[in-house]
């Protein structure tokens, strides 16, 4: 049992940030219920569902969110949740009939999660967009990148996962410990614009201090440090080297043979195009294993730059139980642990409207109200798969 066991929350479907902190939330333990589009279900599912990991943990039901039952049935279930989870660009819950006033309405102690883009409100506040350009707005995407070089978008992981739905999900818990002393719930506006600006929350306090230069490749975390970046080996493979500190700088040093060469100190700015040339040159001299041989484990702050197939194989990943198997699938595990109510994950995707009947069965709705709602075409029979 999670550390979130006994929460109920509704989750709208949508996509990215929205689906991912839904998946949080259930590895936490929480009983999550995903309301798929209707037409959802029609589509048919163009490759196993069990892939689509974001979904996992939860059940699916699949509602027509045009018709007045089907808000009311949400509504229902609304009734019965700690939470929602919604991603729409503001405004569209509203139109739906399902936005914050009707739902607090129905359930006053409702945690009301938002995740959008650029905000509640704002002059963008309705403009699409998706990660690149919300990390581009924070500052973010300028200062990733090596030095003469365009940016290098980071995949999708600072805007979307970690500015997006990491900071919802923690907005939402804490709401929801606000909750049990107030009684009153509350709405969670998490912009992934808010939360890639406050991810780079040091970057703004170097550069405030005059120690992070806006030009990139130049500083101690964006490939500027020769103590702080990738090398390529003999095999043509690479390595990451994190030699911040000075007894890790000076342990680098010893290890690669170079302590009683008269080289720049660590911190000369001027002297790090030589530093960094000098340990390229020593890194290409050696395989990426030999190197694992010689460096895995030490102060030097190393590690083998895998591939995500060898990062599920790698001895320490296996140790920890950090990627996990379900139904054929290795995906990462949840994170992060607890000493005593495990999180785990308890399902393997749903495709939308598997669960329909049964889920709300167990949100509350007798046999006889699911059967007239599936009749009258406000939630799905049935499940259409293709090969």
């Amino acid at each position: 049992m999670g550390p979130l066991a006994g929460l109920k929350i509704v989750e709208i479907a949508g996509i990215g940030p929205g689906p991912f902190c839904a998946m949080m939330m259930a590895d936490m333990g929480a009983e999550v219920l995903r309301i798929d589009r209707l037409e959802s279900a029609d589509l048919g599912i163009r490759s196993d569902p069990r892939f689509n990991l974001l979904g996992r943990g939860r059940r699916s039901a699949t509602v027509d969110l045009k018709s007045p039952e089907g808000v009311a049935l949400v509504l229902k279930l609304v009734a019965e949740a700690d939470a929602l989870i919604e991603g729409f660009r503001p405004g569209v819950m509203e139109r739906l009939g399902l936005g914050p006033e009707v739902c607090h309405a129905a359930n006053p102690r409702l945690v009301y999660g938002r995740m959008t883009g650029w905000g509640q409100e704002g002059p963008l506040a309705q403009a699409a967009g998706h990660d690149i350009n919300y990390i581009a707005l924070s500052g973010v995407l300028h200062c990733i990148g090596r030095q003469g070089e365009a940016p290098v978008p980071p995949l999708n992981l600072v805007g979307d996962f970690g500015g997006g739905a990491l900071y919802l999900a923690f907005g939402m818990v804490c709401a929801l410990l606000e909750t049990r002393r107030s009684g009153q719930g509350q709405v969670v506006d998490a912009a992934m614009v808010d939360g890639a600006a406050s991810l780079s929350t040091a970057i703004y306090g170097l550069a405030a201090a005059g120690l992070w230069s806006e030009k990139r490749g130049e500083n101690i975390l964006d490939s500027g440090a020769p103590w702080y970046e990738v090398y390529e080996t003999a095999d043509g493979r690479h390595i990451a080297i994190g030699s911040i500190e000075g007894r890790f700088y000076a342990d680098l040093l010893r290890r690669l043979g170079l302590d009683q060469e008269d080289l720049p100190r660590q911190h000369d700015r001027q002297g790090w195009p030589r530093l960094k040339m000098r340990f390229a040159e020593v890194f290409r001299t050696r395989t990426r294993e030999a190197w694992c041989a010689a460096l895995e484990g030490s102060d030097v702050c190393f590690a083998p730059v895998l591939t995500p197939r060898e990062a599920i194989d790698h001895p320490h990943n296996r140790a920890r139980g950090t990627f996990v198997e379900v139904e054929g699938v290795t995906q990462p595990g949840p994170a992060p642990r607890f000493s005593r109510t495990h999180p785990e994950i308890r399902r393997p995707p749903s495709a939308p409207g598997a669960d329909t009947a049964e889920a709300l069965a167990d949100w509350g709705l007798s046999g006889e109200e699911i059967a007239r709602l599936q009749a009258a075409g406000v939630i799905g029979d049935k499940v259409a798969v293709t090969a």
